[in-house]
């Protein structure tokens, strides 16, 4: 009621109506308010709302929602200090057949994959790792694309790794998030042919003997098609899900497909579709062009009922960053397509922290 006393308790009675779009829960029950100080005999207030996620999409209107509440409740009160901060919530799932995670240390591991080759998976899973980091969380980037890992090029990394013991190897930085890669491992133009066990094998000593850091997100790009690395993957460690990439093709779309039941078929849930090359932007005109169909991404995951996380548009400076060793949300976060990549992580984010908070579990392996 307005006029009431500013205690703790009556502070929490007002913020009960607020609650989190996305979680649709309050965000008293969801234990988001803490900190709270009140000083000048109500006069000065001053708290904390730590959301599930630094890269929360709704940080600003879950804020003003909560200036408003205090400031109907409350009118006495004539200095609010609120600080918006944002700590991310860890997986609740297990690894597929319940085997040995080996990363308890990360929240969430997230995979990013295609039905096929050349759509810009790489660069997607670059791009939303370092949005992921920009927005505020701690990140690290796997590159499981063995046979053509392109991560050295793309964050611009020419040392090799650095071995701790006998076994062990440290990740290397590169704009400020961990990263590894067969590529700092081998020759340049060495080829990689290898079978099913040893690729097992692989996977296990990226997850079991790097030493990664406590991260909010480990990003995974992983090979094109449907193989051995993502079961490897999802029976080594406890998957938050996956991320599929496609194009607007229609080749491109019928892949995803397979993607999609790929994953379906390992119990992982699939949180969202990205469209890569959705339209060029002409810096000239300002304008986006459909080079190809339009839509299909929207189409494809309304029909795989998940959400369509972003629609990323073709922009030159994207390609010339990565050759660079700049993802383009780093180099230039305000262009176009670093605006997308941003967004997509935010509702990426968010997909996250509804499911965190669900606490769904993938079904057993048959």
């Amino acid at each position: 009621m307005p006029g009431d006393v500013l205690t703790e308790e009556s502070l929490l009675r007002a913020l009960e109506a607020v609650k989190d779009p996305d979680l649709g829960q309050s965000i008293v029950a969801m234990g988001m308010i803490k900190d709270v100080k009140i000083e000048d005999a109500g006069a000065k207030l001053a708290f904390t709302c730590e959301l599930t996620t630094p890269a929360c999409p709704v940080k600003e209107q879950i804020e003003k929602e909560i200036r408003d509440t205090v400031a109907r409740a409350f009118p006495g009160v004539k200095a609010l200090e609120l600080a918006m901060t944002g700590k991310v919530r860890s997986n609740t799932t297990v690894s597929l057949g319940g085997g040995e995670n080996y990363l308890p240390q990360i929240k969430n591991v997230v995979m990013v994959g295609a039905g096929k080759g050349g759509v810009g998976k790489s660069t997607v899973s670059v791009n939303l790792a370092a949005a992921l980091k920009h927005l505020g969380a701690t990140v690290g980037v796997l590159d499981l694309d063995v046979y053509g890992p392109s991560l050295p090029l793309m964050t611009g990394v020419r040392d090799k790794p650095k071995l701790q013991g006998e076994t062990k190897i440290r990740p290397i930085l590169a704009h400020g998030m961990e990263v590894m890669s067969m590529g700092f491992l081998v020759e340049p133009k060495q080829a990689m042919i290898w079978r099913g066990p040893i690729l097992n094998g692989i996977v296990v000593q990226f997850l079991r003997d790097v030493l990664w850091s406590e991260a909010d997100y480990l990003i995974v790009d992983l090979p094109p098609g449907t193989g051995d690395i993502p079961l490897s993957l999802a029976q080594s460690c406890a998957s938050t899900g996956a991320v599929l990439v496609t194009t607007p093709q229609d080749v491109s779309l019928a892949d995803v497909f397979r993607a999609k039941a790929m994953f379906d078929q390992m119990r992982t849930p699939v949180l969202g579709l990205i469209e890569n090359m959705a339209g060029f932007y002409c810096p000239n005109c300002n304008h986006l062009h459909n080079i190809f169909k339009r839509g299909g991404g929207a189409e494809a995951a309304a029909e795989m009922q998940v959400p369509l996380l972003g629609e990323i548009p073709i922009e030159a400076e994207v390609s010339s960053s990565g050759d660079d060793g700049i993802p383009i949300v780093v180099r230039h976060p305000e262009g176009q397509a670093a605006k997308a990549f941003i967004a997509a992580a935010e509702k990426l984010a968010a997909r996250i922290s509804v499911q965190n908070l669900t606490g769904a579990q993938p079904a057993a392996a048959s």
